[in-house]
């Protein structure tokens, strides 16, 4: 879709304006949490030395699998855009794609995890033309359900315990934790999704948060009402398209999945699939730590180790860490700046036009 077929920004609300402006000043809070990331980065270092000192090892990889894990991590991504293109209600395909690969970078240099993701790309939506309302809660319909897959990961081995695969007992405690973490969200996203008043009670407890920040704008007001309507309409598309939506989520991590196994198989480590599953498992939920970008130190520290468990080898297990992170992690940083400029000038060219 060239620059000219998409429709121009619509106007925002003064509401909208405020909340796109706002400017927030110094809090003992983002001081603490800015102090955690530092410390947290300082103390996982030695872990990310360690897997990037295991490039030599890279020698062995296959270099037929190279463009199979960048595809599949691309299939990833492709995921996400799905989602969030139903949730929004809008296919503009470009639109969605160019933001959320920006908006993923900044999220893995920032502090902030999935929150900041979600901010960034919701003003650069708003920027594109799309409700900013709309757009904050579909981002966040859409976080929630993929978090929830990620969760819920370990279902996913059951088949394998059916089967009778021995599984590493330390694995398995990873797994019964998984699966508790996904029944409490499972329940708690049942109960938002299906009834009005916790959902309005979160809507005005996020108001009354928003409200009590030391910045200079109006009030606001009305939020949890506006958050409700969003999410009948989130709730009534998603309930005509909900099998495409949940194969969505679980396709994110699914494609993710097998970047890890193709590594493994490619360096050699024979790798048993349902282990691994386990083992990417952990480290998925590890990324979701929002105390240091993309869980850079946590994922490094915590995959190595939950491979190891599984049974690969020491070596080949800092090997594949390293590769899985060199394609999911740090590959899309200079494309989502690649993406955030194309962005700002595909824009910049729209609005520049005369009308």
């Amino acid at each position: 879709m060239g620059a000219s077929s998409a429709p121009p920004p619509e106007r925002l609300s003064d509401l909208e304006q405020q909340a796109i402006a706002i400017r927030p000043r110094f809090s003992a809070g983002r001081a603490v949490f800015l102090i955690a990331t530092a410390v947290s980065i300082y103390l996982l270092a030695p872990s990310i030395v360690e897997v990037f000192s295991a490039w030599d090892a890279l020698d062995d990889f296959n270099p037929l699998a190279l463009p199979v894990v960048v595809v599949l991590e691309g299939l990833s991504f492709a995921c996400v855009w799905l989602l969030q293109s139903i949730a929004l209600r809008r296919e503009r395909w470009k639109d969605i794609a160019l933001s959320q690969l920006a908006a993923n970078a900044l999220s893995r240099v920032v502090p902030g995890g999935g929150a900041t993701s979600t901010v960034v790309q919701a003003r650069m939506l708003g920027h594109a033309g799309f409700d900013l309302t709309r757009a904050a809660t579909a981002l966040t319909v859409q976080s929630l359900m993929i978090t929830a897959a990620v969760v819920a990961l370990p279902v996913f081995v059951i088949p394998g315990m059916v089967m009778g695969t021995q599984l590493p007992e330390n694995l398995l405690h990873a797994a019964w934790i998984g699966l508790g973490v996904f029944a409490v969200m499972a329940a708690v996203g049942t109960v938002l999704v299906a009834t009005r008043r916790p959902f309005c009670a979160l809507g005005g407890l996020i108001e009354r948060l928003v409200n009590m920040m030391p910045v200079r704008r109006a009030k606001v007001a009305g939020l949890a009402d506006r958050l409700l309507v969003e999410r009948d309409e989130i709730r009534g598309t998603m309930g005509s398209r909900w099998p495409q939506a949940v194969g969505a989520a679980v396709g994110r991590w699914g494609f993710e999945y097998l970047v890890l196994l193709v590594a493994l198989y490619a360096i050699d480590a024979s790798p048993e699939p349902w282990s691994v599953l386990l083992a990417f498992s952990a480290a998925a939920l590890l990324s979701q730590i929002p105390i240091t970008p993309g869980g850079l130190g946590f994922v490094e520290a915590g995959l190595t180790a939950a491979l190891t468990a599984a049974g690969i080898g020491a070596e080949k297990a800092l090997a594949a860490t390293l590769l899985f992170r060199l394609v999911s992690f740090w590959l899309p940083l200079p494309i989502g700046a690649i993406a955030g400029w194309a962005f700002r000038r595909r824009y910049r060219v729209l609005n520049a036009r005369p009308a």
